[in-house]
């Protein structure tokens, strides 16, 4: 099977691109907007239900209240927008196919997160959590939870912009706008219910000053410039793998791999604040930044010239 016949976002031409044209990415943003609305709302009888069984973080039980509304949502969207299929949603690779193509994308997502973790390990700009290396039992509990962490989080991200999202996009407009459209939306994204509220602060509004923290974090466009930058190029290389495999089983192991070893990173090591260099690497996680824009625009080029020939090498081998 050619893996070109897995683009479904191809089967139409593209329209002239004019920004009244854009009626996809508006049913995506407005969904996004309405999970942010609700998440906000619910927050705090979620809490109220959630916290005392389960000793979670006010902000993490307002994204899981997000994340369940965006998925209700993304399946009426999809079904709006006629990309409620396997294919659109980047599956239409054969299981026999798109397993081995992930588990590899996911040996490659490692091998090309853990050199970047090395150099800022190497320049000083993160260091070992208390001055002491980690133990192997901590080692192992990482491993195992930055795994499942990796693969739930590629999988649901992947499936919602890699998937119906830019398939939606491309149909209508062409695939270079949706690697952008996406991008943008995946890295904006990553600090949505980022503000931080204490347990015993927690009160009926504030699930509202939940959004409001959000909301701020933005308006100080320079406090989160080199975070932004960083992940909008993640975000763009994960769609030029989109839209070279026509699936997204390789966005997926790639996306995996790379949360995996950051997992550990964020478990082990933390920013070296007294270190020079410290500005390579972001506030607003201590890992993201300039040193990691550099990073993913170098191995950008290399994965896109590598699923570019194995594209083209499939094509040609297919019976």
């Amino acid at each position: 099977m050619r893996l070109q016949a897995t683009r479904a976002y191809c089967t139409r031409p593209a329209r002239t691109f004019r920004f009244f044209d854009m009626r996809a990415f508006a049913w995506f943003f407005g969904l996004i907007l309405l999970c942010l609305l609700i998440m906000g709302a619910v927050a705090y009888p979620a809490w109220l239900l959630v916290h005392p069984h389960y000793d979670a973080p006010f902000h993490r039980i307002a994204s899981r209240v997000g994340q369940l509304v965006l998925f209700i949502g993304l399946v009426l969207v999809a079904r709006r927008l006629g990309v409620a299929d396997k294919a659109s949603f980047g599956y239409g690779l054969p299981r026999r196919q798109f397993i081995p193509e992930l588990l590899k994308a996911l040996g490659i997502g490692i091998a090309t997160m853990l050199p970047i973790i090395l150099i800022m390990g190497l320049l000083g700009v993160r260091v070992w959590k208390g001055g002491v290396a980690p133990s192997l039992e901590m080692l192992a509990n990482t491993a195992l939870k930055g795994l499942l962490t990796g693969i739930a989080v590629a999988f649901i991200e992947e499936t919602f912009l890699r998937g119906a999202m830019f398939t939606a996009i491309a149909r209508e407009s062409g695939a270079r706008l949706a690697i952008v459209l996406t991008a943008l939306v995946y890295s904006a994204a990553h600090f949505i219910a980022r503000y931080r509220i204490p347990p015993e602060a927690v009160q009926w509004d504030s699930g509202l000053d939940l959004l409001a923290g959000t909301l701020r974090m933005f308006a100080d466009p320079l406090a989160i410039g080199d975070a932004f930058i960083s992940l909008f190029a993640v975000g763009v290389l994960l769609a030029m793998v989109r839209a070279t495999t026509g699936n997204i089983a390789a966005c997926i192991g790639l996306h995996a791999g790379w949360v995996w070893v950051i997992t550990f990173a964020r478990q082990a090591a933390e920013p070296n604040d007294a270190s020079p260099l410290r500005f390579l690497v972001s506030q607003f996680d201590g890992v993201v930044g300039w040193l990691v824009l550099a990073w993913t625009v170098l191995i950008g080029l290399l994965l896109h010239r590598l699923y570019t020939r194995r594209n083209a090498l499939a094509g040609r081998t297919a019976p």
